[in-house]
């Protein structure tokens, strides 16, 4: 029932687009699998075979040492309301820290300029591969709101907090890998 597309499709990405979550995995030859959920309409199609997400602060930062280290990277959606349908996005990614000029580019150009509170990277991920499966056993499940937990969390630290925050939490993995970040 798997189908495989060389690309992101017109009809594909507008699938990519109604999903309010997203589900990031990477891992290194040594490392544990690191499986993320991601939400806050963080995700934008950028190219047929490119999207970007933005990487918001967060408990640890372990796709940031994966990218470092390896690269691989997949992304993926699942319908949880509609027709049934799950997509992989197989590729390699890579962090592009907040500050830098491709930031700035990226964050105009994909998110309006918009930068969230606890913004810490925007991950590039290089499509090689995309892959629908059928879904059938996803549950339905109805979308009500995205948590305010993560946003009022940054806002309450400010950006020195933050900081802060990244030095003691996010500079290396948990498996003693450097994440990139200064």
């Amino acid at each position: 029932m798997a189908k495989q597309f060389p690309s992101i499709t017109t009809e594909l990405k507008a699938f990519i687009e109604r999903q309010h979550i997203f589900f990031t995995a990477s891992a290194t030859a040594d490392s544990r699998i690191n499986l993320s959920p991601k939400g806050l309409d963080g995700l934008r199609v950028t190219g047929e075979n490119e999207v970007v997400f933005l990487n918001r602060t967060g408990s640890g930062n372990e796709t940031a040492a994966h990218m470092l280290a390896d690269g691989r990277l997949t992304i993926m959606f699942c319908a949880f309301d509609g027709p049934p349908m799950i997509l992989r996005l197989y590729g390699r990614g890579r962090c592009v820290p907040r500050g830098s000029d491709e930031y700035a580019r990226y964050l105009e150009s994909a998110f309006g300029g918009d930068e969230p509170a606890g913004a810490r990277q925007i991950v590039i991920q290089d499509i090689d591969l995309v892959q629908t499966s059928c879904g059938f056993g996803v549950p339905l499940y109805d979308y009500k709101d995205e948590r305010p937990s993560l946003v009022r969390w940054a806002e309450s630290k400010g950006e020195d907090g933050i900081r802060d925050y990244w030095r003691e939490k996010n500079m290396v993995s948990m498996d003693g890998l450097s994440t990139g970040m200064d």
